[in-house]
């Protein structure tokens, strides 16, 4: 399977503080916060990664994260020269998909949770479409799963003033290489946008929408106000300082699914803690004391 990270959009709701920059690239606690969908999509065992951004911004992202050959990974880049909707993605990138199986993650969207790995990697081969249910207190502001007696998805409702379930749909989707032909088919919405949901539909029709619950416990964040990011970086900031976890590190996810071995991870921490302006970060010590935990 390979991997889409959609980094679009104008961040408008964060304005000005994303102005001249993308969301995406902003920080949350000690990382960019692409850094997070990136680490998603290790953990998944993927690491054939498409980066769909926009004109403007794309050279920021070929700068920041390479071509992904230092954490075992190879990274492609596309531009998306309008907002055209997340299922956009699949047209954009339909060279990258080829005849594979792909997962699109947005660009905005962290995923953490005890054994989220072990989890994403039973549905990395589907026979159509996942989706992916999270238990959330107030599903009222999301995509809603409806499920039939059977435990099957029966409909997907967009933030229903009566949820019939308190699972909403985070921003993590796998799906078959069908999905490419199915993006072209789908005409745009009154919002001018191919929309996820149509997608999503054309594939319930067809009796190929599988949705995996996610553990109760997994913590996720759509960082896409300021009050969102402000959470996240704080809930960050505690896990990682008080547990000594590593949240969010493509390094670690890379080490953890063997992209790259012990070797590799401790030059990559040495030389991330002793060179340039991460010299006084604590990044690369907390790499190593991982490192250490982890081979002692």
């Amino acid at each position: 399977m390979k991997g889409i990270i959609l980094a679009g959009g104008r961040a408008t709701r964060l304005g000005p503080a994303s102005r001249g920059t993308s969301k995406q690239l902003m920080h949350v606690y000690d990382k960019p916060l692409v850094y997070y969908p990136v680490t998603t999509l290790l953990h998944a065992g993927i690491n054939e990664i498409l980066v769909i951004s926009t004109p403007e911004q794309i050279g920021a992202f070929e700068a920041l994260l390479g071509d992904g050959s230092a954490w075992g990974c190879t990274f492609s880049y596309e531009v998306q020269t309008e907002p055209r909707g997340l299922a956009d993605a699949f047209v954009v990138g339909a060279d990258f998909i080829g005849d594979d199986d792909v997962a699109l993650i947005l660009g905005d969207n962290i995923f953490y949770g005890y054994g989220l790995g072990e989890q994403l990697q039973r549905y990395t081969s589907p026979d159509g479409a996942v989706v992916f249910g999270l238990w959330v207190p107030d599903p009222e502001r999301y995509g809603v799963l409806e499920f039939a007696d059977d435990g099957s998805v029966a409909a997907v409702h967009e933030k229903p003033a009566d949820p019939p379930s308190s699972y909403m749909v985070p921003g993590l989707y796998f799906y078959d290489s069908s999905v490419v032909e199915i993006a072209r088919t789908i005409e745009p919405s009154d919002r001018g946008e191919i929309e996820i949901t149509a997608v999503n539909n054309h594939y319930l029709a067809q009796g190929k929408l599988e949705v995996a619950k996610l553990p109760f416990a997994t913590d996720w964040f759509d960082v896409g106000t300021f009050d969102a990011m402000l959470d996240a970086q704080n809930w960050v900031a505690g896990q990682q300082r008080r547990k000594g976890l590593l949240i969010g590190a493509p390094e670690e996810a890379a080490f953890r699914e063997g992209f790259i071995d012990a070797d590799q991870l401790r030059h990559l921490a040495q030389a991330e803690a002793f060179s340039g302006d991460l010299a006084k970060s604590g990044y690369g010590e907390r790499l190593l004391r991982f490192l250490d935990f982890e081979t002692e």
